[in-house]
């Protein structure tokens, strides 16, 4: 057995709990993880119905310690991180991160960058691949311009450090909060708009790519020359996409991630330890955290 957070019923975190569960078996094609940390995501605040119990996260760092058949890139002992999706045809998984181990498909894990603490690496797999993902669907090219909506956050503040570092983006525009303007600059942004005091339609630039990450576009739309990419979609011409998991595709940023270009980015009040899960899940729902929350030690 291993101690884990799940749902019993289905519900929102009031209806999260932590005891314990059985330790997953990997079948052919499978790695058991030990977790080291677990990162936190607005698609695991929910479970539905299930076969419960479910245990919800998705991003996770860790150890190595069984492989089942057919694994040939890993061995017992390799640092990895991953992200496990949450749902497959429409239900939930039942063994995500928020737990002491997990099974996970070996097209999912990517090793660990040696630079990076288990920490650092299990905040970036689903936000870094979303905003990955984004500028390949928008095809955008060397010299465009970006607007990236929410610059703050787990996805647009890696979203800014892409858009510098590995797509060279000419021209960087970011919208955050007032308290998080240096902080958004100090990512990469060329200018940040202060989107409590400035409205869209007072921008007069007009981008290549309009990146939402928050959900904003009925507003942020306007400083569009055409294209709007959305992992939220909140208007009628945002292109929304959800996110296809590939280890293949952490591996391609890795030396981007080595050399210190991308840099993960974690919330101040992380990481929290295991037993504060519900209390990271609020702060989570807040709006409030700056970069990913994390939690340490499992």
């Amino acid at each position: 057995m291993q101690k884990a957070w799940f749902y019993n019923e289905y519900g929102s975190i009031n209806v999260l709990q932590s005891g314990e569960v059985p330790v997953p078996k990997p079948g052919p094609d499978q790695i058991l993880v030990k977790i080291r940390t677990a990162a936190l995501n607005t698609v695991d605040f929910k479970s539905a119905d299930s076969d419960f119990p479910v245990v919800p996260g998705c991003d996770a760092a860790g150890v190595v310690v069984e492989v089942g058949d057919g694994v040939s890139k890993f061995n017992n002992g390799d640092e990895i991180y991953c992200h496990i999706p949450n749902f497959t045809a429409g239900r939930p998984k039942q063994w995500g991160t928020l737990a002491q181990y997990t099974v996970v498909g070996e097209y999912l894990v990517a090793p660990k960058p040696t630079n990076l603490s288990f920490e650092e690496a299990a905040s970036l797999p689903l936000s870094v691949l979303i905003a990955q993902q984004a500028f390949d669907i928008a095809k955008f090219e060397k010299g465009q311009s970006v607007f990236i909506v929410g610059g703050a956050g787990g996805v647009g503040s890696l979203a800014i450090q892409l858009a510098k570092h590995v797509y060279g983006a000419s021209r960087i525009v970011s919208s955050a909060s007032t308290g998080t303007l240096d902080f958004v600059k100090s990512l990469g942004a060329d200018l940040v708009i202060d989107y409590t005091k400035q409205s869209y339609d007072q921008v007069s630039e007009k981008f290549d790519f309009v990146f939402d990450t928050i959900g904003d576009s009925t507003k942020s739309h306007v400083v569009a020359k055409d294209l709007d990419i959305a992992s939220f979609q909140s208007h009628p011409r945002d292109q929304f996409f959800e996110l296809i998991p590939s280890a293949h595709n952490l591996e391609k940023l890795q030396p981007y991630i080595e050399s210190e270009k991308l840099k993960p980015v974690i919330d101040p009040k992380s990481p929290y330890s295991f037993s504060d899960v519900i209390e990271a899940f609020i702060h989570q729902e807040s709006g409030r955290a700056r970069g990913k929350i994390v939690i340490s030690p499992m």
